[in-house]
């Protein structure tokens, strides 16, 4: 067993040292500058995702809703996973279009479409990407599996090669996620010339 650990370890560590890569760092980057100027301007994100995706998704979200590694205001990000809306939506219209339709209620063109997929094929996701670029929202894929269908599709991407399933895939799409939104902090709160104030707006008055 303890040859089967090490030989996993050594799997995640070889899926994260691609995020080392120019293209990645670059990708990085431009997500982080792209997601920076959408708050700027007053936009939001929308995140999806199936399965452990979604779950990153909700993860990616409340990173910005909430707090990341520093107390700072709230930043809008909606990650499309409520059980009520998904199962009424699948229910009524069939779920390949679960996440157009979130794209059609909350997107506007100032916001920004993220989708986390391993496999680049989700046709709920494919579909969401159109309909994102139809509304002129900039949108941002997270892929492996050399990208798929959705592979070009997306104005930035990452691509995680090299594995087959994908739960590396998805380690190395939350360590560039985890970066970016760090980088998103410093660029918004901590930096030289940061737009936005450190206070904490919006939290609720104390009653104690």
């Amino acid at each position: 067993m303890e040859r089967k650990i090490i030989a996993a370890v050594e799997d995640g560590i070889r899926a994260i040292e691609q995020l080392r890569s120019k293209q990645s760092i670059q990708f990085i980057t431009d997500i982080a500058l792209a997601i920076s100027t959408c708050y700027k301007e007053g936009g939001k994100l929308i995140i999806a995702g199936n399965g452990g995706s979604l779950c990153d998704a909700g993860h990616f979200a409340e990173e910005l809703t909430g707090q990341f590694r520093q107390p700072r205001a709230a930043l809008p990000a909606i990650a499309l996973n409520d059980p009520g809306f998904l199962t009424c939506t699948a229910n009524d219209f069939g779920f390949d279009t679960v996440f157009a339709r979130g794209v059609a209620a909350y997107g506007k063109p100032e916001d920004i479409f993220i989708g986390l997929t391993t496999s680049g094929n989700s046709v709920n996701l494919i579909k969401a990407f159109e309909l994102a670029k139809r509304k002129s929202l900039k949108t941002i894929a997270f892929l492996g599996k050399g990208g798929g269908a959705l592979r070009g599709v997306a104005d930035l991407e990452l691509i995680i090669e090299g594995f087959e399933t994908s739960d590396r895939i998805q380690e190395a799409h939350m360590t560039a996620i985890h970066i970016a939104i760090e980088m998103v902090e410093k660029e918004l709160f901590y930096g030289p010339n940061s737009p936005f104030p450190r206070s904490l707006q919006f939290l609720p008055i104390s009653s104690s």
